[in-house]
Protein backbone atom coordinates (compact mmCIF):
# COMPACT_ATOMS: atom_id res chain seq x y z
CA UNK A 1 0.00 0.00 0.00
CA UNK A 2 1.49 3.39 -0.85
CA UNK A 3 1.34 6.12 1.50
CA UNK A 4 -0.64 9.17 0.64
CA UNK A 5 1.58 11.86 -0.08
CA UNK A 6 0.31 14.96 -1.42
CA UNK A 7 2.91 16.48 -2.97
CA UNK A 8 3.26 13.10 -5.03
CA UNK A 9 -0.64 12.97 -6.14
CA UNK A 10 -0.39 16.71 -7.20
CA UNK A 11 2.55 15.83 -9.83
CA UNK A 12 4.94 18.11 -8.50
CA UNK A 13 7.87 15.62 -8.31
CA UNK A 14 7.18 16.15 -12.18
CA UNK A 15 6.87 20.02 -12.40
CA UNK A 16 10.65 21.32 -12.41
CA UNK A 17 11.32 19.52 -15.25
CA UNK A 18 8.84 20.60 -17.39
CA UNK A 19 8.25 24.19 -16.19
CA UNK A 20 9.82 27.42 -17.82
CA UNK A 21 11.05 30.02 -15.55
CA UNK A 22 9.61 32.18 -14.20
CA UNK A 23 9.89 30.12 -11.19
CA UNK A 24 7.66 29.76 -8.25
CA UNK A 25 9.67 30.31 -4.92
CA UNK A 26 9.03 29.73 -1.00
CA UNK A 27 11.78 32.08 0.18
CA UNK A 28 11.52 30.80 3.98
CA UNK A 29 12.72 32.78 6.85
CA UNK A 30 11.98 32.96 10.68
CA UNK A 31 11.24 36.62 11.39
CA UNK A 32 12.48 38.46 14.30
CA UNK A 33 9.77 40.99 14.85
CA UNK A 34 7.74 37.96 15.13
CA UNK A 35 9.21 36.05 17.60
CA UNK A 36 8.17 35.59 21.25
CA UNK A 37 10.69 34.27 23.10
CA UNK A 38 10.04 32.09 26.09
CA UNK A 39 10.39 32.84 30.20
CA UNK A 40 13.52 30.90 30.50
CA UNK A 41 15.57 32.31 27.23
CA UNK A 42 18.79 33.67 27.11
CA UNK A 43 19.15 37.27 26.47
CA UNK A 44 19.91 37.13 23.36
CA UNK A 45 17.30 34.21 22.07
CA UNK A 46 16.30 35.13 18.43
CA UNK A 47 19.03 37.24 17.52
CA UNK A 48 19.83 35.00 14.85
CA UNK A 49 15.95 35.73 13.39
CA UNK A 50 15.90 37.82 9.96
CA UNK A 51 14.94 41.24 10.02
CA UNK A 52 11.69 41.98 7.38
CA UNK A 53 14.28 44.59 5.51
CA UNK A 54 16.38 41.21 5.25
CA UNK A 55 13.48 39.48 3.83
CA UNK A 56 12.39 42.29 1.77
CA UNK A 57 15.61 42.60 -0.02
CA UNK A 58 15.98 39.22 -0.63
CA UNK A 59 12.56 38.82 -2.49
CA UNK A 60 13.07 42.25 -4.46
CA UNK A 61 15.98 40.61 -5.90
CA UNK A 62 14.18 37.26 -6.87
CA UNK A 63 11.43 39.30 -8.31
CA UNK A 64 14.06 41.19 -10.55
CA UNK A 65 13.95 38.18 -12.81
CA UNK A 66 10.26 37.92 -12.69
CA UNK A 67 9.83 35.30 -10.02
CA UNK A 68 6.76 35.17 -7.77
CA UNK A 69 7.86 34.67 -4.68
CA UNK A 70 5.97 33.78 -1.14
CA UNK A 71 6.91 34.04 1.90
CA UNK A 72 6.75 30.83 4.85
CA UNK A 73 7.62 31.19 8.07
CA UNK A 74 10.11 28.37 8.83
CA UNK A 75 8.12 26.83 11.72
CA UNK A 76 5.48 24.21 12.26
CA UNK A 77 3.08 25.74 9.67
CA UNK A 78 5.79 24.95 6.82
CA UNK A 79 4.33 21.72 5.61
CA UNK A 80 1.23 22.90 4.98
CA UNK A 81 2.97 25.99 3.33
CA UNK A 82 4.65 24.41 1.24
CA UNK A 83 2.04 21.85 -0.06
CA UNK A 84 -0.39 25.19 -0.50
CA UNK A 85 2.36 27.21 -2.55
CA UNK A 86 3.62 24.17 -4.16
CA UNK A 87 6.90 26.41 -5.03
CA UNK A 88 9.51 24.94 -7.67
CA UNK A 89 12.55 25.61 -5.46
CA UNK A 90 12.60 26.86 -1.95
CA UNK A 91 15.20 29.55 -1.25
CA UNK A 92 16.20 29.21 2.08
CA UNK A 93 17.46 31.35 5.03
CA UNK A 94 15.38 30.11 7.90
CA UNK A 95 17.34 29.31 11.28
CA UNK A 96 14.84 27.01 12.63
CA UNK A 97 12.73 27.03 15.95
CA UNK A 98 14.53 24.73 18.52
CA UNK A 99 16.74 22.26 19.03
CA UNK A 100 20.55 20.85 18.71
CA UNK A 101 20.16 20.99 14.73
CA UNK A 102 17.55 23.41 13.93
CA UNK A 103 18.74 24.56 10.84
CA UNK A 104 18.59 21.12 9.30
CA UNK A 105 14.84 21.15 9.89
CA UNK A 106 13.79 23.42 6.79
CA UNK A 107 15.77 21.12 4.46
CA UNK A 108 14.45 17.83 6.22
CA UNK A 109 11.25 19.30 5.66
CA UNK A 110 12.07 20.04 1.63
CA UNK A 111 13.58 16.74 1.37
CA UNK A 112 10.66 14.68 2.77
CA UNK A 113 8.57 16.77 0.25
CA UNK A 114 10.89 16.20 -2.78
CA UNK A 115 11.09 20.18 -2.98
CA UNK A 116 14.44 21.98 -4.15
CA UNK A 117 16.16 24.31 -2.08
CA UNK A 118 19.02 26.25 -1.54
CA UNK A 119 22.51 26.13 0.19
CA UNK A 120 23.71 22.86 1.99
CA UNK A 121 21.33 19.60 3.08
CA UNK A 122 20.17 18.48 6.41
CA UNK A 123 23.77 16.96 7.37
CA UNK A 124 25.78 19.72 6.90
CA UNK A 125 23.16 22.20 8.47
CA UNK A 126 23.07 20.05 11.39
CA UNK A 127 26.56 19.18 11.86
CA UNK A 128 27.45 23.26 11.17
CA UNK A 129 25.54 24.09 14.24
CA UNK A 130 27.52 22.11 16.35
CA UNK A 131 30.62 23.69 17.03
CA UNK A 132 32.48 20.44 18.55
CA UNK A 133 30.88 18.20 16.13
CA UNK A 134 32.43 20.48 13.46
CA UNK A 135 35.76 20.84 15.61
CA UNK A 136 35.94 17.08 16.00
CA UNK A 137 35.24 16.76 12.13
CA UNK A 138 38.12 19.38 11.04
CA UNK A 139 40.30 17.50 13.32
CA UNK A 140 40.17 14.69 11.73
CA UNK A 141 40.78 15.85 8.31
CA UNK A 142 43.91 17.54 9.79
CA UNK A 143 42.65 20.77 9.76
CA UNK A 144 44.09 23.65 12.04
CA UNK A 145 41.61 24.27 15.97
CA UNK A 146 42.40 25.76 18.67
CA UNK A 147 42.58 22.59 21.37
CA UNK A 148 38.98 22.24 22.99
CA UNK A 149 36.49 21.27 25.56
CA UNK A 150 32.65 20.59 25.49
CA UNK A 151 31.33 20.57 29.12
CA UNK A 152 27.67 19.61 29.58
CA UNK A 153 27.76 20.40 33.82
CA UNK A 154 30.13 21.85 35.90
CA UNK A 155 31.31 18.62 37.30
CA UNK A 156 33.07 17.62 33.77
CA UNK A 157 34.99 20.83 34.48
CA UNK A 158 37.04 19.33 37.39
CA UNK A 159 38.21 16.73 35.55
CA UNK A 160 39.99 18.53 32.72
CA UNK A 161 43.51 20.42 32.44
CA UNK A 162 43.56 23.98 31.16
CA UNK A 163 46.58 26.22 29.46
CA UNK A 164 44.95 29.47 30.51
CA UNK A 165 43.35 31.93 28.94
CA UNK A 166 40.47 30.18 27.55
CA UNK A 167 37.35 30.99 25.55
CA UNK A 168 34.06 30.05 26.28
CA UNK A 169 30.83 29.77 24.76
CA UNK A 170 27.63 28.18 24.09
CA UNK A 171 28.42 25.20 21.67
CA UNK A 172 25.33 25.39 19.71
CA UNK A 173 24.72 29.19 18.58
CA UNK A 174 25.01 30.78 15.91
CA UNK A 175 25.24 35.30 15.67
CA UNK A 176 27.89 35.41 18.29
CA UNK A 177 24.90 34.95 20.66
CA UNK A 178 26.35 34.14 24.19
CA UNK A 179 29.56 36.03 23.71
CA UNK A 180 30.45 39.21 25.22
CA UNK A 181 33.55 40.40 27.36
CA UNK A 182 33.22 37.87 30.22
CA UNK A 183 34.13 35.39 27.00
CA UNK A 184 37.70 35.17 27.55
CA UNK A 185 38.72 33.56 30.82
CA UNK A 186 42.07 34.00 32.90
CA UNK A 187 41.73 31.53 35.55
CA UNK A 188 39.93 28.49 37.38
CA UNK A 189 37.16 30.86 38.96
CA UNK A 190 35.95 32.71 35.99
CA UNK A 191 35.93 29.77 34.35
CA UNK A 192 33.66 28.29 36.66
CA UNK A 193 31.79 30.95 36.64
CA UNK A 194 31.39 31.30 32.74
CA UNK A 195 30.50 28.00 32.33
CA UNK A 196 28.00 27.89 34.86
CA UNK A 197 26.23 30.38 33.30
CA UNK A 198 26.10 29.09 30.14
CA UNK A 199 24.69 26.02 31.28
CA UNK A 200 22.28 27.98 32.88
CA UNK A 201 21.08 30.61 30.29
CA UNK A 202 21.21 28.47 26.87
CA UNK A 203 20.59 24.71 28.24
CA UNK A 204 22.75 23.33 25.84
CA UNK A 205 26.59 21.90 26.50
CA UNK A 206 29.63 24.71 26.72
CA UNK A 207 32.51 24.85 24.02
CA UNK A 208 35.48 25.92 25.77
CA UNK A 209 38.54 26.46 23.04
CA UNK A 210 42.25 27.88 24.00
CA UNK A 211 42.20 31.64 23.41
CA UNK A 212 43.48 32.67 20.11
CA UNK A 213 44.89 36.30 20.75
CA UNK A 214 45.54 37.28 17.04
CA UNK A 215 43.55 39.18 14.25
CA UNK A 216 40.22 37.65 13.14
CA UNK A 217 39.22 37.06 9.55
CA UNK A 218 36.15 35.47 7.88
CA UNK A 219 36.15 34.27 4.41
CA UNK A 220 33.16 33.67 1.82
CA UNK A 221 32.22 32.24 -1.34
CA UNK A 222 29.78 31.13 -3.23
CA UNK A 223 29.80 28.14 -5.96
CA UNK A 224 30.23 24.30 -5.79
CA UNK A 225 32.69 21.99 -7.06
CA UNK A 226 32.24 21.14 -11.11
CA UNK A 227 33.00 22.91 -14.25
CA UNK A 228 30.93 26.65 -14.41
CA UNK A 229 30.95 26.64 -18.00
CA UNK A 230 27.01 26.41 -18.14
CA UNK A 231 26.06 28.49 -15.18
CA UNK A 232 23.83 31.20 -14.99
CA UNK A 233 27.08 33.81 -14.64
CA UNK A 234 29.70 31.29 -15.75
CA UNK A 235 32.73 34.06 -15.74
CA UNK A 236 31.96 34.60 -11.82
CA UNK A 237 33.37 31.02 -10.84
CA UNK A 238 37.17 29.70 -11.25
CA UNK A 239 37.90 26.47 -12.81
CA UNK A 240 36.91 24.35 -9.70
CA UNK A 241 33.58 26.03 -9.54
CA UNK A 242 34.09 28.42 -6.73
CA UNK A 243 34.37 32.44 -6.66
CA UNK A 244 36.22 33.40 -3.26
CA UNK A 245 34.95 36.68 -2.11
CA UNK A 246 37.31 39.14 -0.71
CA UNK A 247 38.83 38.39 2.58
CA UNK A 248 37.02 40.45 5.04
CA UNK A 249 38.91 41.17 9.00
CA UNK A 250 37.19 41.62 12.09
CA UNK A 251 38.81 44.59 13.84
CA UNK A 252 37.12 44.70 17.21
CA UNK A 253 39.42 47.58 18.82
CA UNK A 254 37.03 50.19 19.13
CA UNK A 255 33.57 47.81 19.77
CA UNK A 256 31.58 46.96 22.42
CA UNK A 257 33.71 43.97 23.29
CA UNK A 258 37.12 44.61 22.25
CA UNK A 259 38.70 41.53 21.21
CA UNK A 260 35.63 39.56 21.24
CA UNK A 261 32.79 39.48 18.23
CA UNK A 262 29.66 38.89 20.16
CA UNK A 263 26.32 39.39 19.54
CA UNK A 264 25.89 42.92 20.93
CA UNK A 265 28.54 44.47 18.56
CA UNK A 266 27.54 42.37 15.75
CA UNK A 267 24.23 44.17 15.75
CA UNK A 268 25.35 47.34 15.69
CA UNK A 269 25.03 49.34 12.71
CA UNK A 270 28.28 49.77 10.52
CA UNK A 271 29.76 52.58 11.57
CA UNK A 272 28.05 53.64 14.45
CA UNK A 273 29.70 53.77 18.01
CA UNK A 274 30.53 50.33 19.69
CA UNK A 275 30.67 48.93 16.31
CA UNK A 276 33.53 46.63 14.74
CA UNK A 277 35.35 48.00 11.73
CA UNK A 278 34.63 45.99 8.85
CA UNK A 279 38.08 46.09 6.74
CA UNK A 280 37.70 44.58 3.37
CA UNK A 281 39.81 43.34 1.42
CA UNK A 282 41.62 42.61 4.26
CA UNK A 283 45.32 44.18 4.52
CA UNK A 284 47.13 40.94 4.36
CA UNK A 285 49.78 39.31 2.39
CA UNK A 286 49.11 36.96 -0.81
CA UNK A 287 50.21 33.72 1.05
CA UNK A 288 47.71 34.29 4.11
CA UNK A 289 45.05 35.09 1.89
CA UNK A 290 45.89 31.76 0.03
CA UNK A 291 46.00 29.46 3.33
CA UNK A 292 42.99 31.25 4.43
CA UNK A 293 40.99 30.01 0.99
CA UNK A 294 42.62 27.07 1.14
CA UNK A 295 41.62 25.96 4.58
CA UNK A 296 37.92 27.39 4.00
CA UNK A 297 37.86 25.10 0.76
CA UNK A 298 38.83 22.17 2.65
CA UNK A 299 36.91 22.93 6.18
CA UNK A 300 33.62 23.57 3.74
CA UNK A 301 33.91 20.19 1.54
CA UNK A 302 34.72 18.56 5.11
CA UNK A 303 31.12 18.88 5.47
CA UNK A 304 29.81 18.65 1.99
CA UNK A 305 28.44 22.03 1.89
CA UNK A 306 26.90 23.37 -1.02
CA UNK A 307 26.03 26.92 -3.04
CA UNK A 308 27.12 29.05 -0.35
CA UNK A 309 29.25 29.74 3.04
CA UNK A 310 31.48 31.23 5.49
CA UNK A 311 34.19 30.32 7.55
CA UNK A 312 35.54 31.77 10.91
CA UNK A 313 39.08 32.26 11.38
CA UNK A 314 41.36 33.86 14.40
CA UNK A 315 45.44 33.76 14.38
CA UNK A 316 47.21 32.19 17.30
CA UNK A 317 50.49 33.68 19.06
CA UNK A 318 51.98 31.79 16.54
CA UNK A 319 50.84 33.88 13.97
CA UNK A 320 49.44 31.04 12.28
CA UNK A 321 45.30 30.41 11.22
CA UNK A 322 43.06 28.74 13.11
CA UNK A 323 39.73 27.41 12.30
CA UNK A 324 36.66 28.31 14.13
CA UNK A 325 33.37 27.54 12.86
CA UNK A 326 31.30 27.80 10.05
CA UNK A 327 28.18 29.23 9.22
CA UNK A 328 26.24 27.20 6.36
CA UNK A 329 23.49 29.51 5.96
CA UNK A 330 25.58 33.02 6.12
CA UNK A 331 23.34 36.06 6.58
CA UNK A 332 22.02 37.87 3.51
CA UNK A 333 20.91 41.59 4.79
CA UNK A 334 22.43 43.93 2.36
CA UNK A 335 23.85 46.26 5.05
CA UNK A 336 24.65 44.08 8.00
CA UNK A 337 26.09 40.53 6.83
CA UNK A 338 29.41 39.90 6.50
CA UNK A 339 29.02 38.03 2.98
CA UNK A 340 26.92 41.17 1.46
CA UNK A 341 30.04 43.41 2.72
CA UNK A 342 32.10 41.10 0.90
CA UNK A 343 30.74 40.56 -2.27
CA UNK A 344 29.89 44.43 -1.81
CA UNK A 345 33.63 45.17 -1.38
CA UNK A 346 34.45 43.67 -5.23
CA UNK A 347 31.21 45.46 -6.77
CA UNK A 348 29.16 42.73 -6.43
CA UNK A 349 25.35 43.48 -6.21
CA UNK A 350 22.64 42.25 -3.32
CA UNK A 351 20.67 41.10 -6.34
CA UNK A 352 23.38 39.20 -8.52
CA UNK A 353 24.65 37.57 -5.17
CA UNK A 354 21.08 36.23 -4.57
CA UNK A 355 20.28 35.38 -8.14
CA UNK A 356 23.43 32.99 -7.92
CA UNK A 357 23.02 31.49 -4.87
CA UNK A 358 19.49 31.03 -6.31
CA UNK A 359 20.71 29.30 -9.65
CA UNK A 360 23.66 27.53 -7.96
CA UNK A 361 20.63 25.56 -6.80
CA UNK A 362 18.68 25.17 -9.52
CA UNK A 363 21.90 23.78 -11.22
CA UNK A 364 22.05 20.86 -8.73
CA UNK A 365 18.45 20.10 -9.03
CA UNK A 366 18.30 20.78 -12.97
CA UNK A 367 16.04 23.10 -12.86
CA UNK A 368 15.79 25.02 -16.40
CA UNK A 369 18.23 27.85 -16.31
CA UNK A 370 16.73 31.63 -16.63
CA UNK A 371 17.29 33.75 -19.65
CA UNK A 372 16.94 37.09 -19.89
CA UNK A 373 14.53 38.84 -17.42
CA UNK A 374 10.64 38.84 -16.90
CA UNK A 375 8.04 40.70 -15.95
CA UNK A 376 8.31 41.31 -12.47
CA UNK A 377 6.19 39.06 -9.90
CA UNK A 378 4.35 39.58 -6.66
CA UNK A 379 5.65 39.34 -3.32
CA UNK A 380 2.87 37.37 -1.05
CA UNK A 381 3.19 36.60 2.21
CA UNK A 382 1.45 33.11 3.12
CA UNK A 383 -0.64 32.68 6.03
CA UNK A 384 -1.26 29.62 6.86
CA UNK A 385 -4.70 28.74 8.94
CA UNK A 386 -2.65 27.47 11.76
CA UNK A 387 -0.38 31.10 11.86
CA UNK A 388 -3.20 33.16 11.09
CA UNK A 389 -5.28 31.16 14.61
CA UNK A 390 -2.54 32.37 16.44
CA UNK A 391 -2.50 35.63 15.28
CA UNK A 392 -5.73 36.07 16.20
Amino acid sequence: MQTYNPIRENHWSHIHKNSKPPWRIALIANLIDQFEPDLDDPPDAGAEFDRRQTIEAIASALESEGHHVHLLQGDYSLPEGLINVRPHICFNIAEGVRGDGREAQVPAVCELLGIPYTGSKVVANAISLNKTMTKRIWQQQGLPTAPYYEFSSLEDVAHAEFNYPLFAKPAREGTGMGINNHSIINNHDELISRVAWLLNSYHQPVLVEEYLPGREFTVGFIGNRGNPVHRHRPDLYDADGYHWFPVLEIDTHASLSPAVYGHDAKAREIGSVGAPNYLCPADISETLRAQLIDLTRRASEALDVYDMSRVDFRLGADGQPYLLEINTLPGLNPQLSDLCIMAASEGISHQVLVSEILHLAAERYQLPAVSGHFESGKYTMYKSVIASEMAS
